[in-house]
């Protein structure tokens, strides 16, 4: 029999690791240094409750980019009410997130492990460190420079010269914040969340308070000098439903947050509470982004927004940009640390974070002193809804194929020969999925950086968000099939 071989923070020495602290397995307490990584988690390790899940998915996403997204489907022409159906629809898709999640409590590996079902030992570490970990870097730094422009902000509006010193500084903090939260790990994020969630939701409410006052629901948006109608409006609310979904669709990790759980615990409650979570404060900021767009240009939401705040509440709503961009980058920087683990990086997860979060602050200051390069971060990143909607749903395919029947110890075997093995290490079934999916989806993507032939001959409309998935699901479906069928004859 193969000799089972894990990654795991303790696996390449047996003495304390001078940054945790602590070569003892299964440390995940608030306030000490989590010292698993990738590795899988014990029954006699397992904690939590389901409900745990709600504040972790919320915390980080009471988010000012959900506010800037729903402004923009105003700005694609749609009005109120039809923009508001498009921020409810798109968000459905935390739906799927929350299926994924109950593969983290029943196999107690992150999603980055469990994907190896579906793409082979040696096919997952491209699919993590492509549509896994470059994305989540990327999106790393866009939330970065989002919280550091609001704390460029703050400053000016509290009298202080804001120069270059300044401006590092307020990136360094925003940073080490961040990345401490991350490196401490899962306890702690989930301690942590509560309160993040309390402060944010109370400011977020009393903004959208102060929004609604202004809001005008009969607001009929212009666009080319004229209103939206017919297949204009379609086109823009696919475009838009792209938009929103690419909010849920960046978070296919999961299974992270839901692996310490014990493994029966139920997957209703394990998925319920995790899609609520991102749901919900996706669909209420959205929204109020609609409302405000009915009220003033959002075109740079940020200064636009502040002429509907008194002049009181306009430094605590930049303080809430500054820790919503933390909160949202807490999670993206601990997944991105897990998934250098799953492409093959020897190192402690504590380590493999600070070397994500020194990247992502790198790129971030590129963007915000070198170039303008932060809008073309954010072109790329419009098109990664073509590698994350296949992907996840070739994900959630595999789960409902399996009836989520995963072992945790099987997933961690990477030598020839073992169960996910496959084909010299490749699953052609999940591999070919995601390419053909991808490649369906960029016949229907319609961004700014590129539009797809599909989109432009339906006059702009995108359909990326629901071709790509459909094709990866058909194909994953009936290859799989068909070779679970060969092998049982």
């Amino acid at each position: 029999m193969a000799q089972l071989q894990t990654t795991s923070d303790s696996a390449t020495a047996p003495a304390a690791d001078p940054l945790t602290g602590s070569n003892a397995p299964g440390q995940d307490r608030a306030g000490q240094i989590e010292t698993r990584g990738i590795d899988f988690v014990p029954d006699t390790e397992r904690h939590g409750r389901a409900r745990e899940l709600f504040v972790v998915w919320a915390a980080s996403n009471i988010n000012y980019l959900y506010l800037v997204l729903g402004g923009t489907l105003v700005l694609l022409g749609l009005n109120a009410w039809q923009a508001m159906l498009v921020v409810v629809a798109g968000n459905l898709f935390w739906a799927l997130i929350g299926l994924l999640s109950i593969s983290g409590s029943r196999s107690g590996t992150p999603s980055s492990v469990v994907t190896r079902a579906m793409f082979g030992v040696r096919g997952n570490r491209v699919n993590v460190a492509v549509a896994g970990w470059l994305i989540c870097i990327a999106y790393e730094a866009i939330n970065l420079s989002i919280g550091a422009l609001a704390g460029f902000a703050l400053v000016e509006q509290l009298g202080l010269p804001a120069g270059t010193g300044v401006k590092i500084a307020i990136v360094a903090v925003t940073a080490v914040v961040t990345l401490a939260i991350s490196v401490y790990g899962h306890a702690t994020i989930v301690r942590a969340s509560g309160a993040f969630t309390v402060l944010l939701l109370v400011c977020m409410l009393v903004l959208a308070v102060f929004v609604l006052r202004h809001a005008d629901l009969s607001f009929v948006p212009v666009v080319d000098g004229a209103a939206l109608h017919g297949a204009g409006i379609w086109a823009a609310a696919f475009t838009g439903l792209t938009i929103i979904a690419s909010g849920p669709l960046s978070w296919g990790t999961g299974a992270d947050y839901a692996r310490y759980l014990p493994a029966d615990t139920s997957p209703k409650a394990v998925a319920g509470w995790t899609a609520l979570g991102g749901f919900l404060p996706s669909v209420v900021l959205g929204g109020v982004g609609v409302l405000a767009a009915t009220a003033v240009d959002m075109t740079d939401p940020q200064t636009a927004l502040g002429h509907l705040l008194p002049r009181w509440f306009y430094p605590v709503f930049l303080l809430v940009i500054v820790l919503g961009s933390i909160t949202n980058n807490v999670l993206t920087a601990y997944s991105s640390g897990l998934q250098l683990q799953a492409v093959g990086i020897k190192a402690s997860r504590a380590r493999t974070v600070l070397l994500d979060g020194v990247m992502g602050v790198a790129l971030t200051g590129y963007a915000l002193f070198v170039s303008n390069f932060i809008d073309t971060l954010s072109s790329v990143l419009e098109l990664s809804v073509v590698l994350l909607a296949p992907s996840i749903a070739i994900y959630a395919t595999d789960i409902v194929l399996r009836r989520n029947r995963y072992d945790g110890p099987e997933l961690h075997d990477e030598s020839p020969g073992s169960r996910f093995w496959y084909r010299h290490g490749v699953n052609w079934a999940g591999v070919g999925a995601q390419l053909l999916g991808s490649a369906a989806a960029l016949l229907c993507v319609n961004s700014t950086a590129f539009t797809g032939p599909v989109a432009a001959a339906l006059g702009g409309a995108d359909l990326s968000t629901i071709v790509g998935p459909g094709v990866a699901v058909a194909v994953y479906a009936t290859v799989t099939r068909r070779a679970s069928h060969s092998r049982s004859c």
